[in-house]
């Protein structure tokens, strides 16, 4: 195996992460929590969900089946060309997996955080075992814990961009509105049936549980080479698991992949791996993943997909979403704590909700105007997100604050 050097792996993410081409290309992945209708503070059995999904047979729609740790179902759709056609495929196939679920008094709950149940892990392949085992060592076991087992997103899936210029454009406008979606669909209040105080506890969790793999690439103003900030993030980051020559996965100690480099050992495959385990906000693989969007209930998850595709996508969508991101780019933590009773995030989501909303005809989106135009209707233009509803049904007989310091 040929080793690896610095230059290489600065290679490896321009020609691998921030590979360019004329955008136009969409996709998304949507968790979910899955709850037993009768009992909704009982867990439900991995083994349980897969034997109804598998005998369902796949989704015709194309998207792929996982599982998280926590027993959390993951869609992954296709990539397509067209916004409409991600949305038609990818709600039948969300549709499919309902059904199959359905019989069985099984329902799909769109929720950033379990809101009544303490994370149980259920993974059974080793590399799970492992990353809970680094943070453990890492001092992040509660927040690692729910972070694999208690937590659902929408994941938006947008090209890098036609040219290196182009990229850096979207690199730059995607990170700056990294808060604005994180406070417009905020809907994590509750975690275990305790208030946390943040309308997005998921991306508290997120923010707090690994610094050095999960906070942004790009921040305190920062501008430059995506591709540079990206290999200097990753060579940064310590390294969670190693997959020995004999198959095994072993917790590492703590080496940064630089570190790591500097003994001569890892190889491209090992670079591969490690960049998957590193989890900011926005990460590139070849297209830029758009992380921090809180799952949401089932009508309103093609929202995010619809509002990040057009100001990504759309001209004119873009120079507006550019010019209400900006003054908000590094509220992250006030998106998380308070949605949108932020004014300033507030402001900002108005105006790219608007934007979205013109652009979608220009897409061939036009059927998607609607679910985007009730979401704006009942929250965004009212100041408020999913996480300021009432909960239904009430996760315990009287809520109570959680100590979320830990989140701070």
């Amino acid at each position: 195996m040929t080793r690896m050097t610095v230059d290489d792996v600065y290679q490896h993410i321009r020609g691998v992460c921030f590979k360019t081409g004329p955008p136009g290309t969409v996709g998304a992945e949507t968790e979910w929590l899955v709850v037993d209708h009768a009992d909704p503070a009982a867990h439900v059995a991995g083994d349980r969900v897969r034997a109804l999904v598998d005998g369902a047979g796949p989704p015709s729609g194309g998207s792929r089946v996982t599982y998280e740790p926590g027993g959390q179902v993951e869609l992954s759709s296709a990539p397509f060309g067209k916004l409409a056609e991600l949305h038609t495929a990818l709600d039948g196939d969300i549709a499919h997996v309902r059904d199959a679920l359905a019989p069985d008094g099984l329902v799909l709950a769109g929720h950033g955080v379990d809101p009544v149940r303490r994370p149980v892990f259920q993974a059974d392949h080793p590399r799970y075992a492992c990353m809970r085992d680094y943070f453990h060592s890492g001092g992040f076991t509660d927040a690692g814990m729910a972070m694999m087992c208690s937590t659902a997103s929408v994941q938006v899936n947008l090209d890098i961009g036609a040219d290196d210029p182009d990229a850096a454009r979207r690199w730059r406008l995607v990170h700056a509105l990294g808060p604005v979606l994180v406070a417009a669909f905020a809907n994590s209040p509750l975690r275990a049936g305790r208030r946390t105080g943040m309308r997005s506890t998921r991306q508290g969790i997120w923010t707090e549980l690994d610094p050095c793999r999960t906070l942004p690439v790009l921040r305190d103003g920062e501008d430059g080479d995506p591709a540079e900030a990206w290999t200097r993030y990753a060579l940064d980051a310590r390294v969670m698991l190693l997959h020995t020559a004999e198959g095994e996965w072993v917790t590492d100690p703590g080496m940064s992949f630089l570190e790591w480099l500097a003994k001569g050992e890892p190889g491209e495959e090992d670079l591969a791996y490690h960049l998957s385990t590193l989890f900011p906000p926005v990460r590139p693989r070849g297209w830029l993943e758009l992380r921090m969007i809180d799952a949401l209930p089932p009508p309103y998850w093609p929202v995010p997909v619809a509002v990040a595709t057009a100001l990504l996508d759309d001209p004119a969508a873009s120079r507006a979403a550019e010019a209400a991101a900006e003054p908000v780019a590094d509220r992250w933590a006030q998106a998380a704590r308070r949605g949108l009773s932020d004014a300033p995030l507030a402001a900002a989501a108005r105006a790219c909700f608007t934007a979205a909303l013109d652009a979608l005809p220009r897409l061939g989106a036009s059927g998607l105007a609607p679910p985007v135009e009730e979401y704006a209707r009942r929250y965004v233009e009212r100041g408020r997100t999913p996480a300021d509803d009432p909960p239904s049904p009430s996760p315990s007989p009287s809520l109570q604050e959680e100590d979320s310091s830990w989140l701070r």
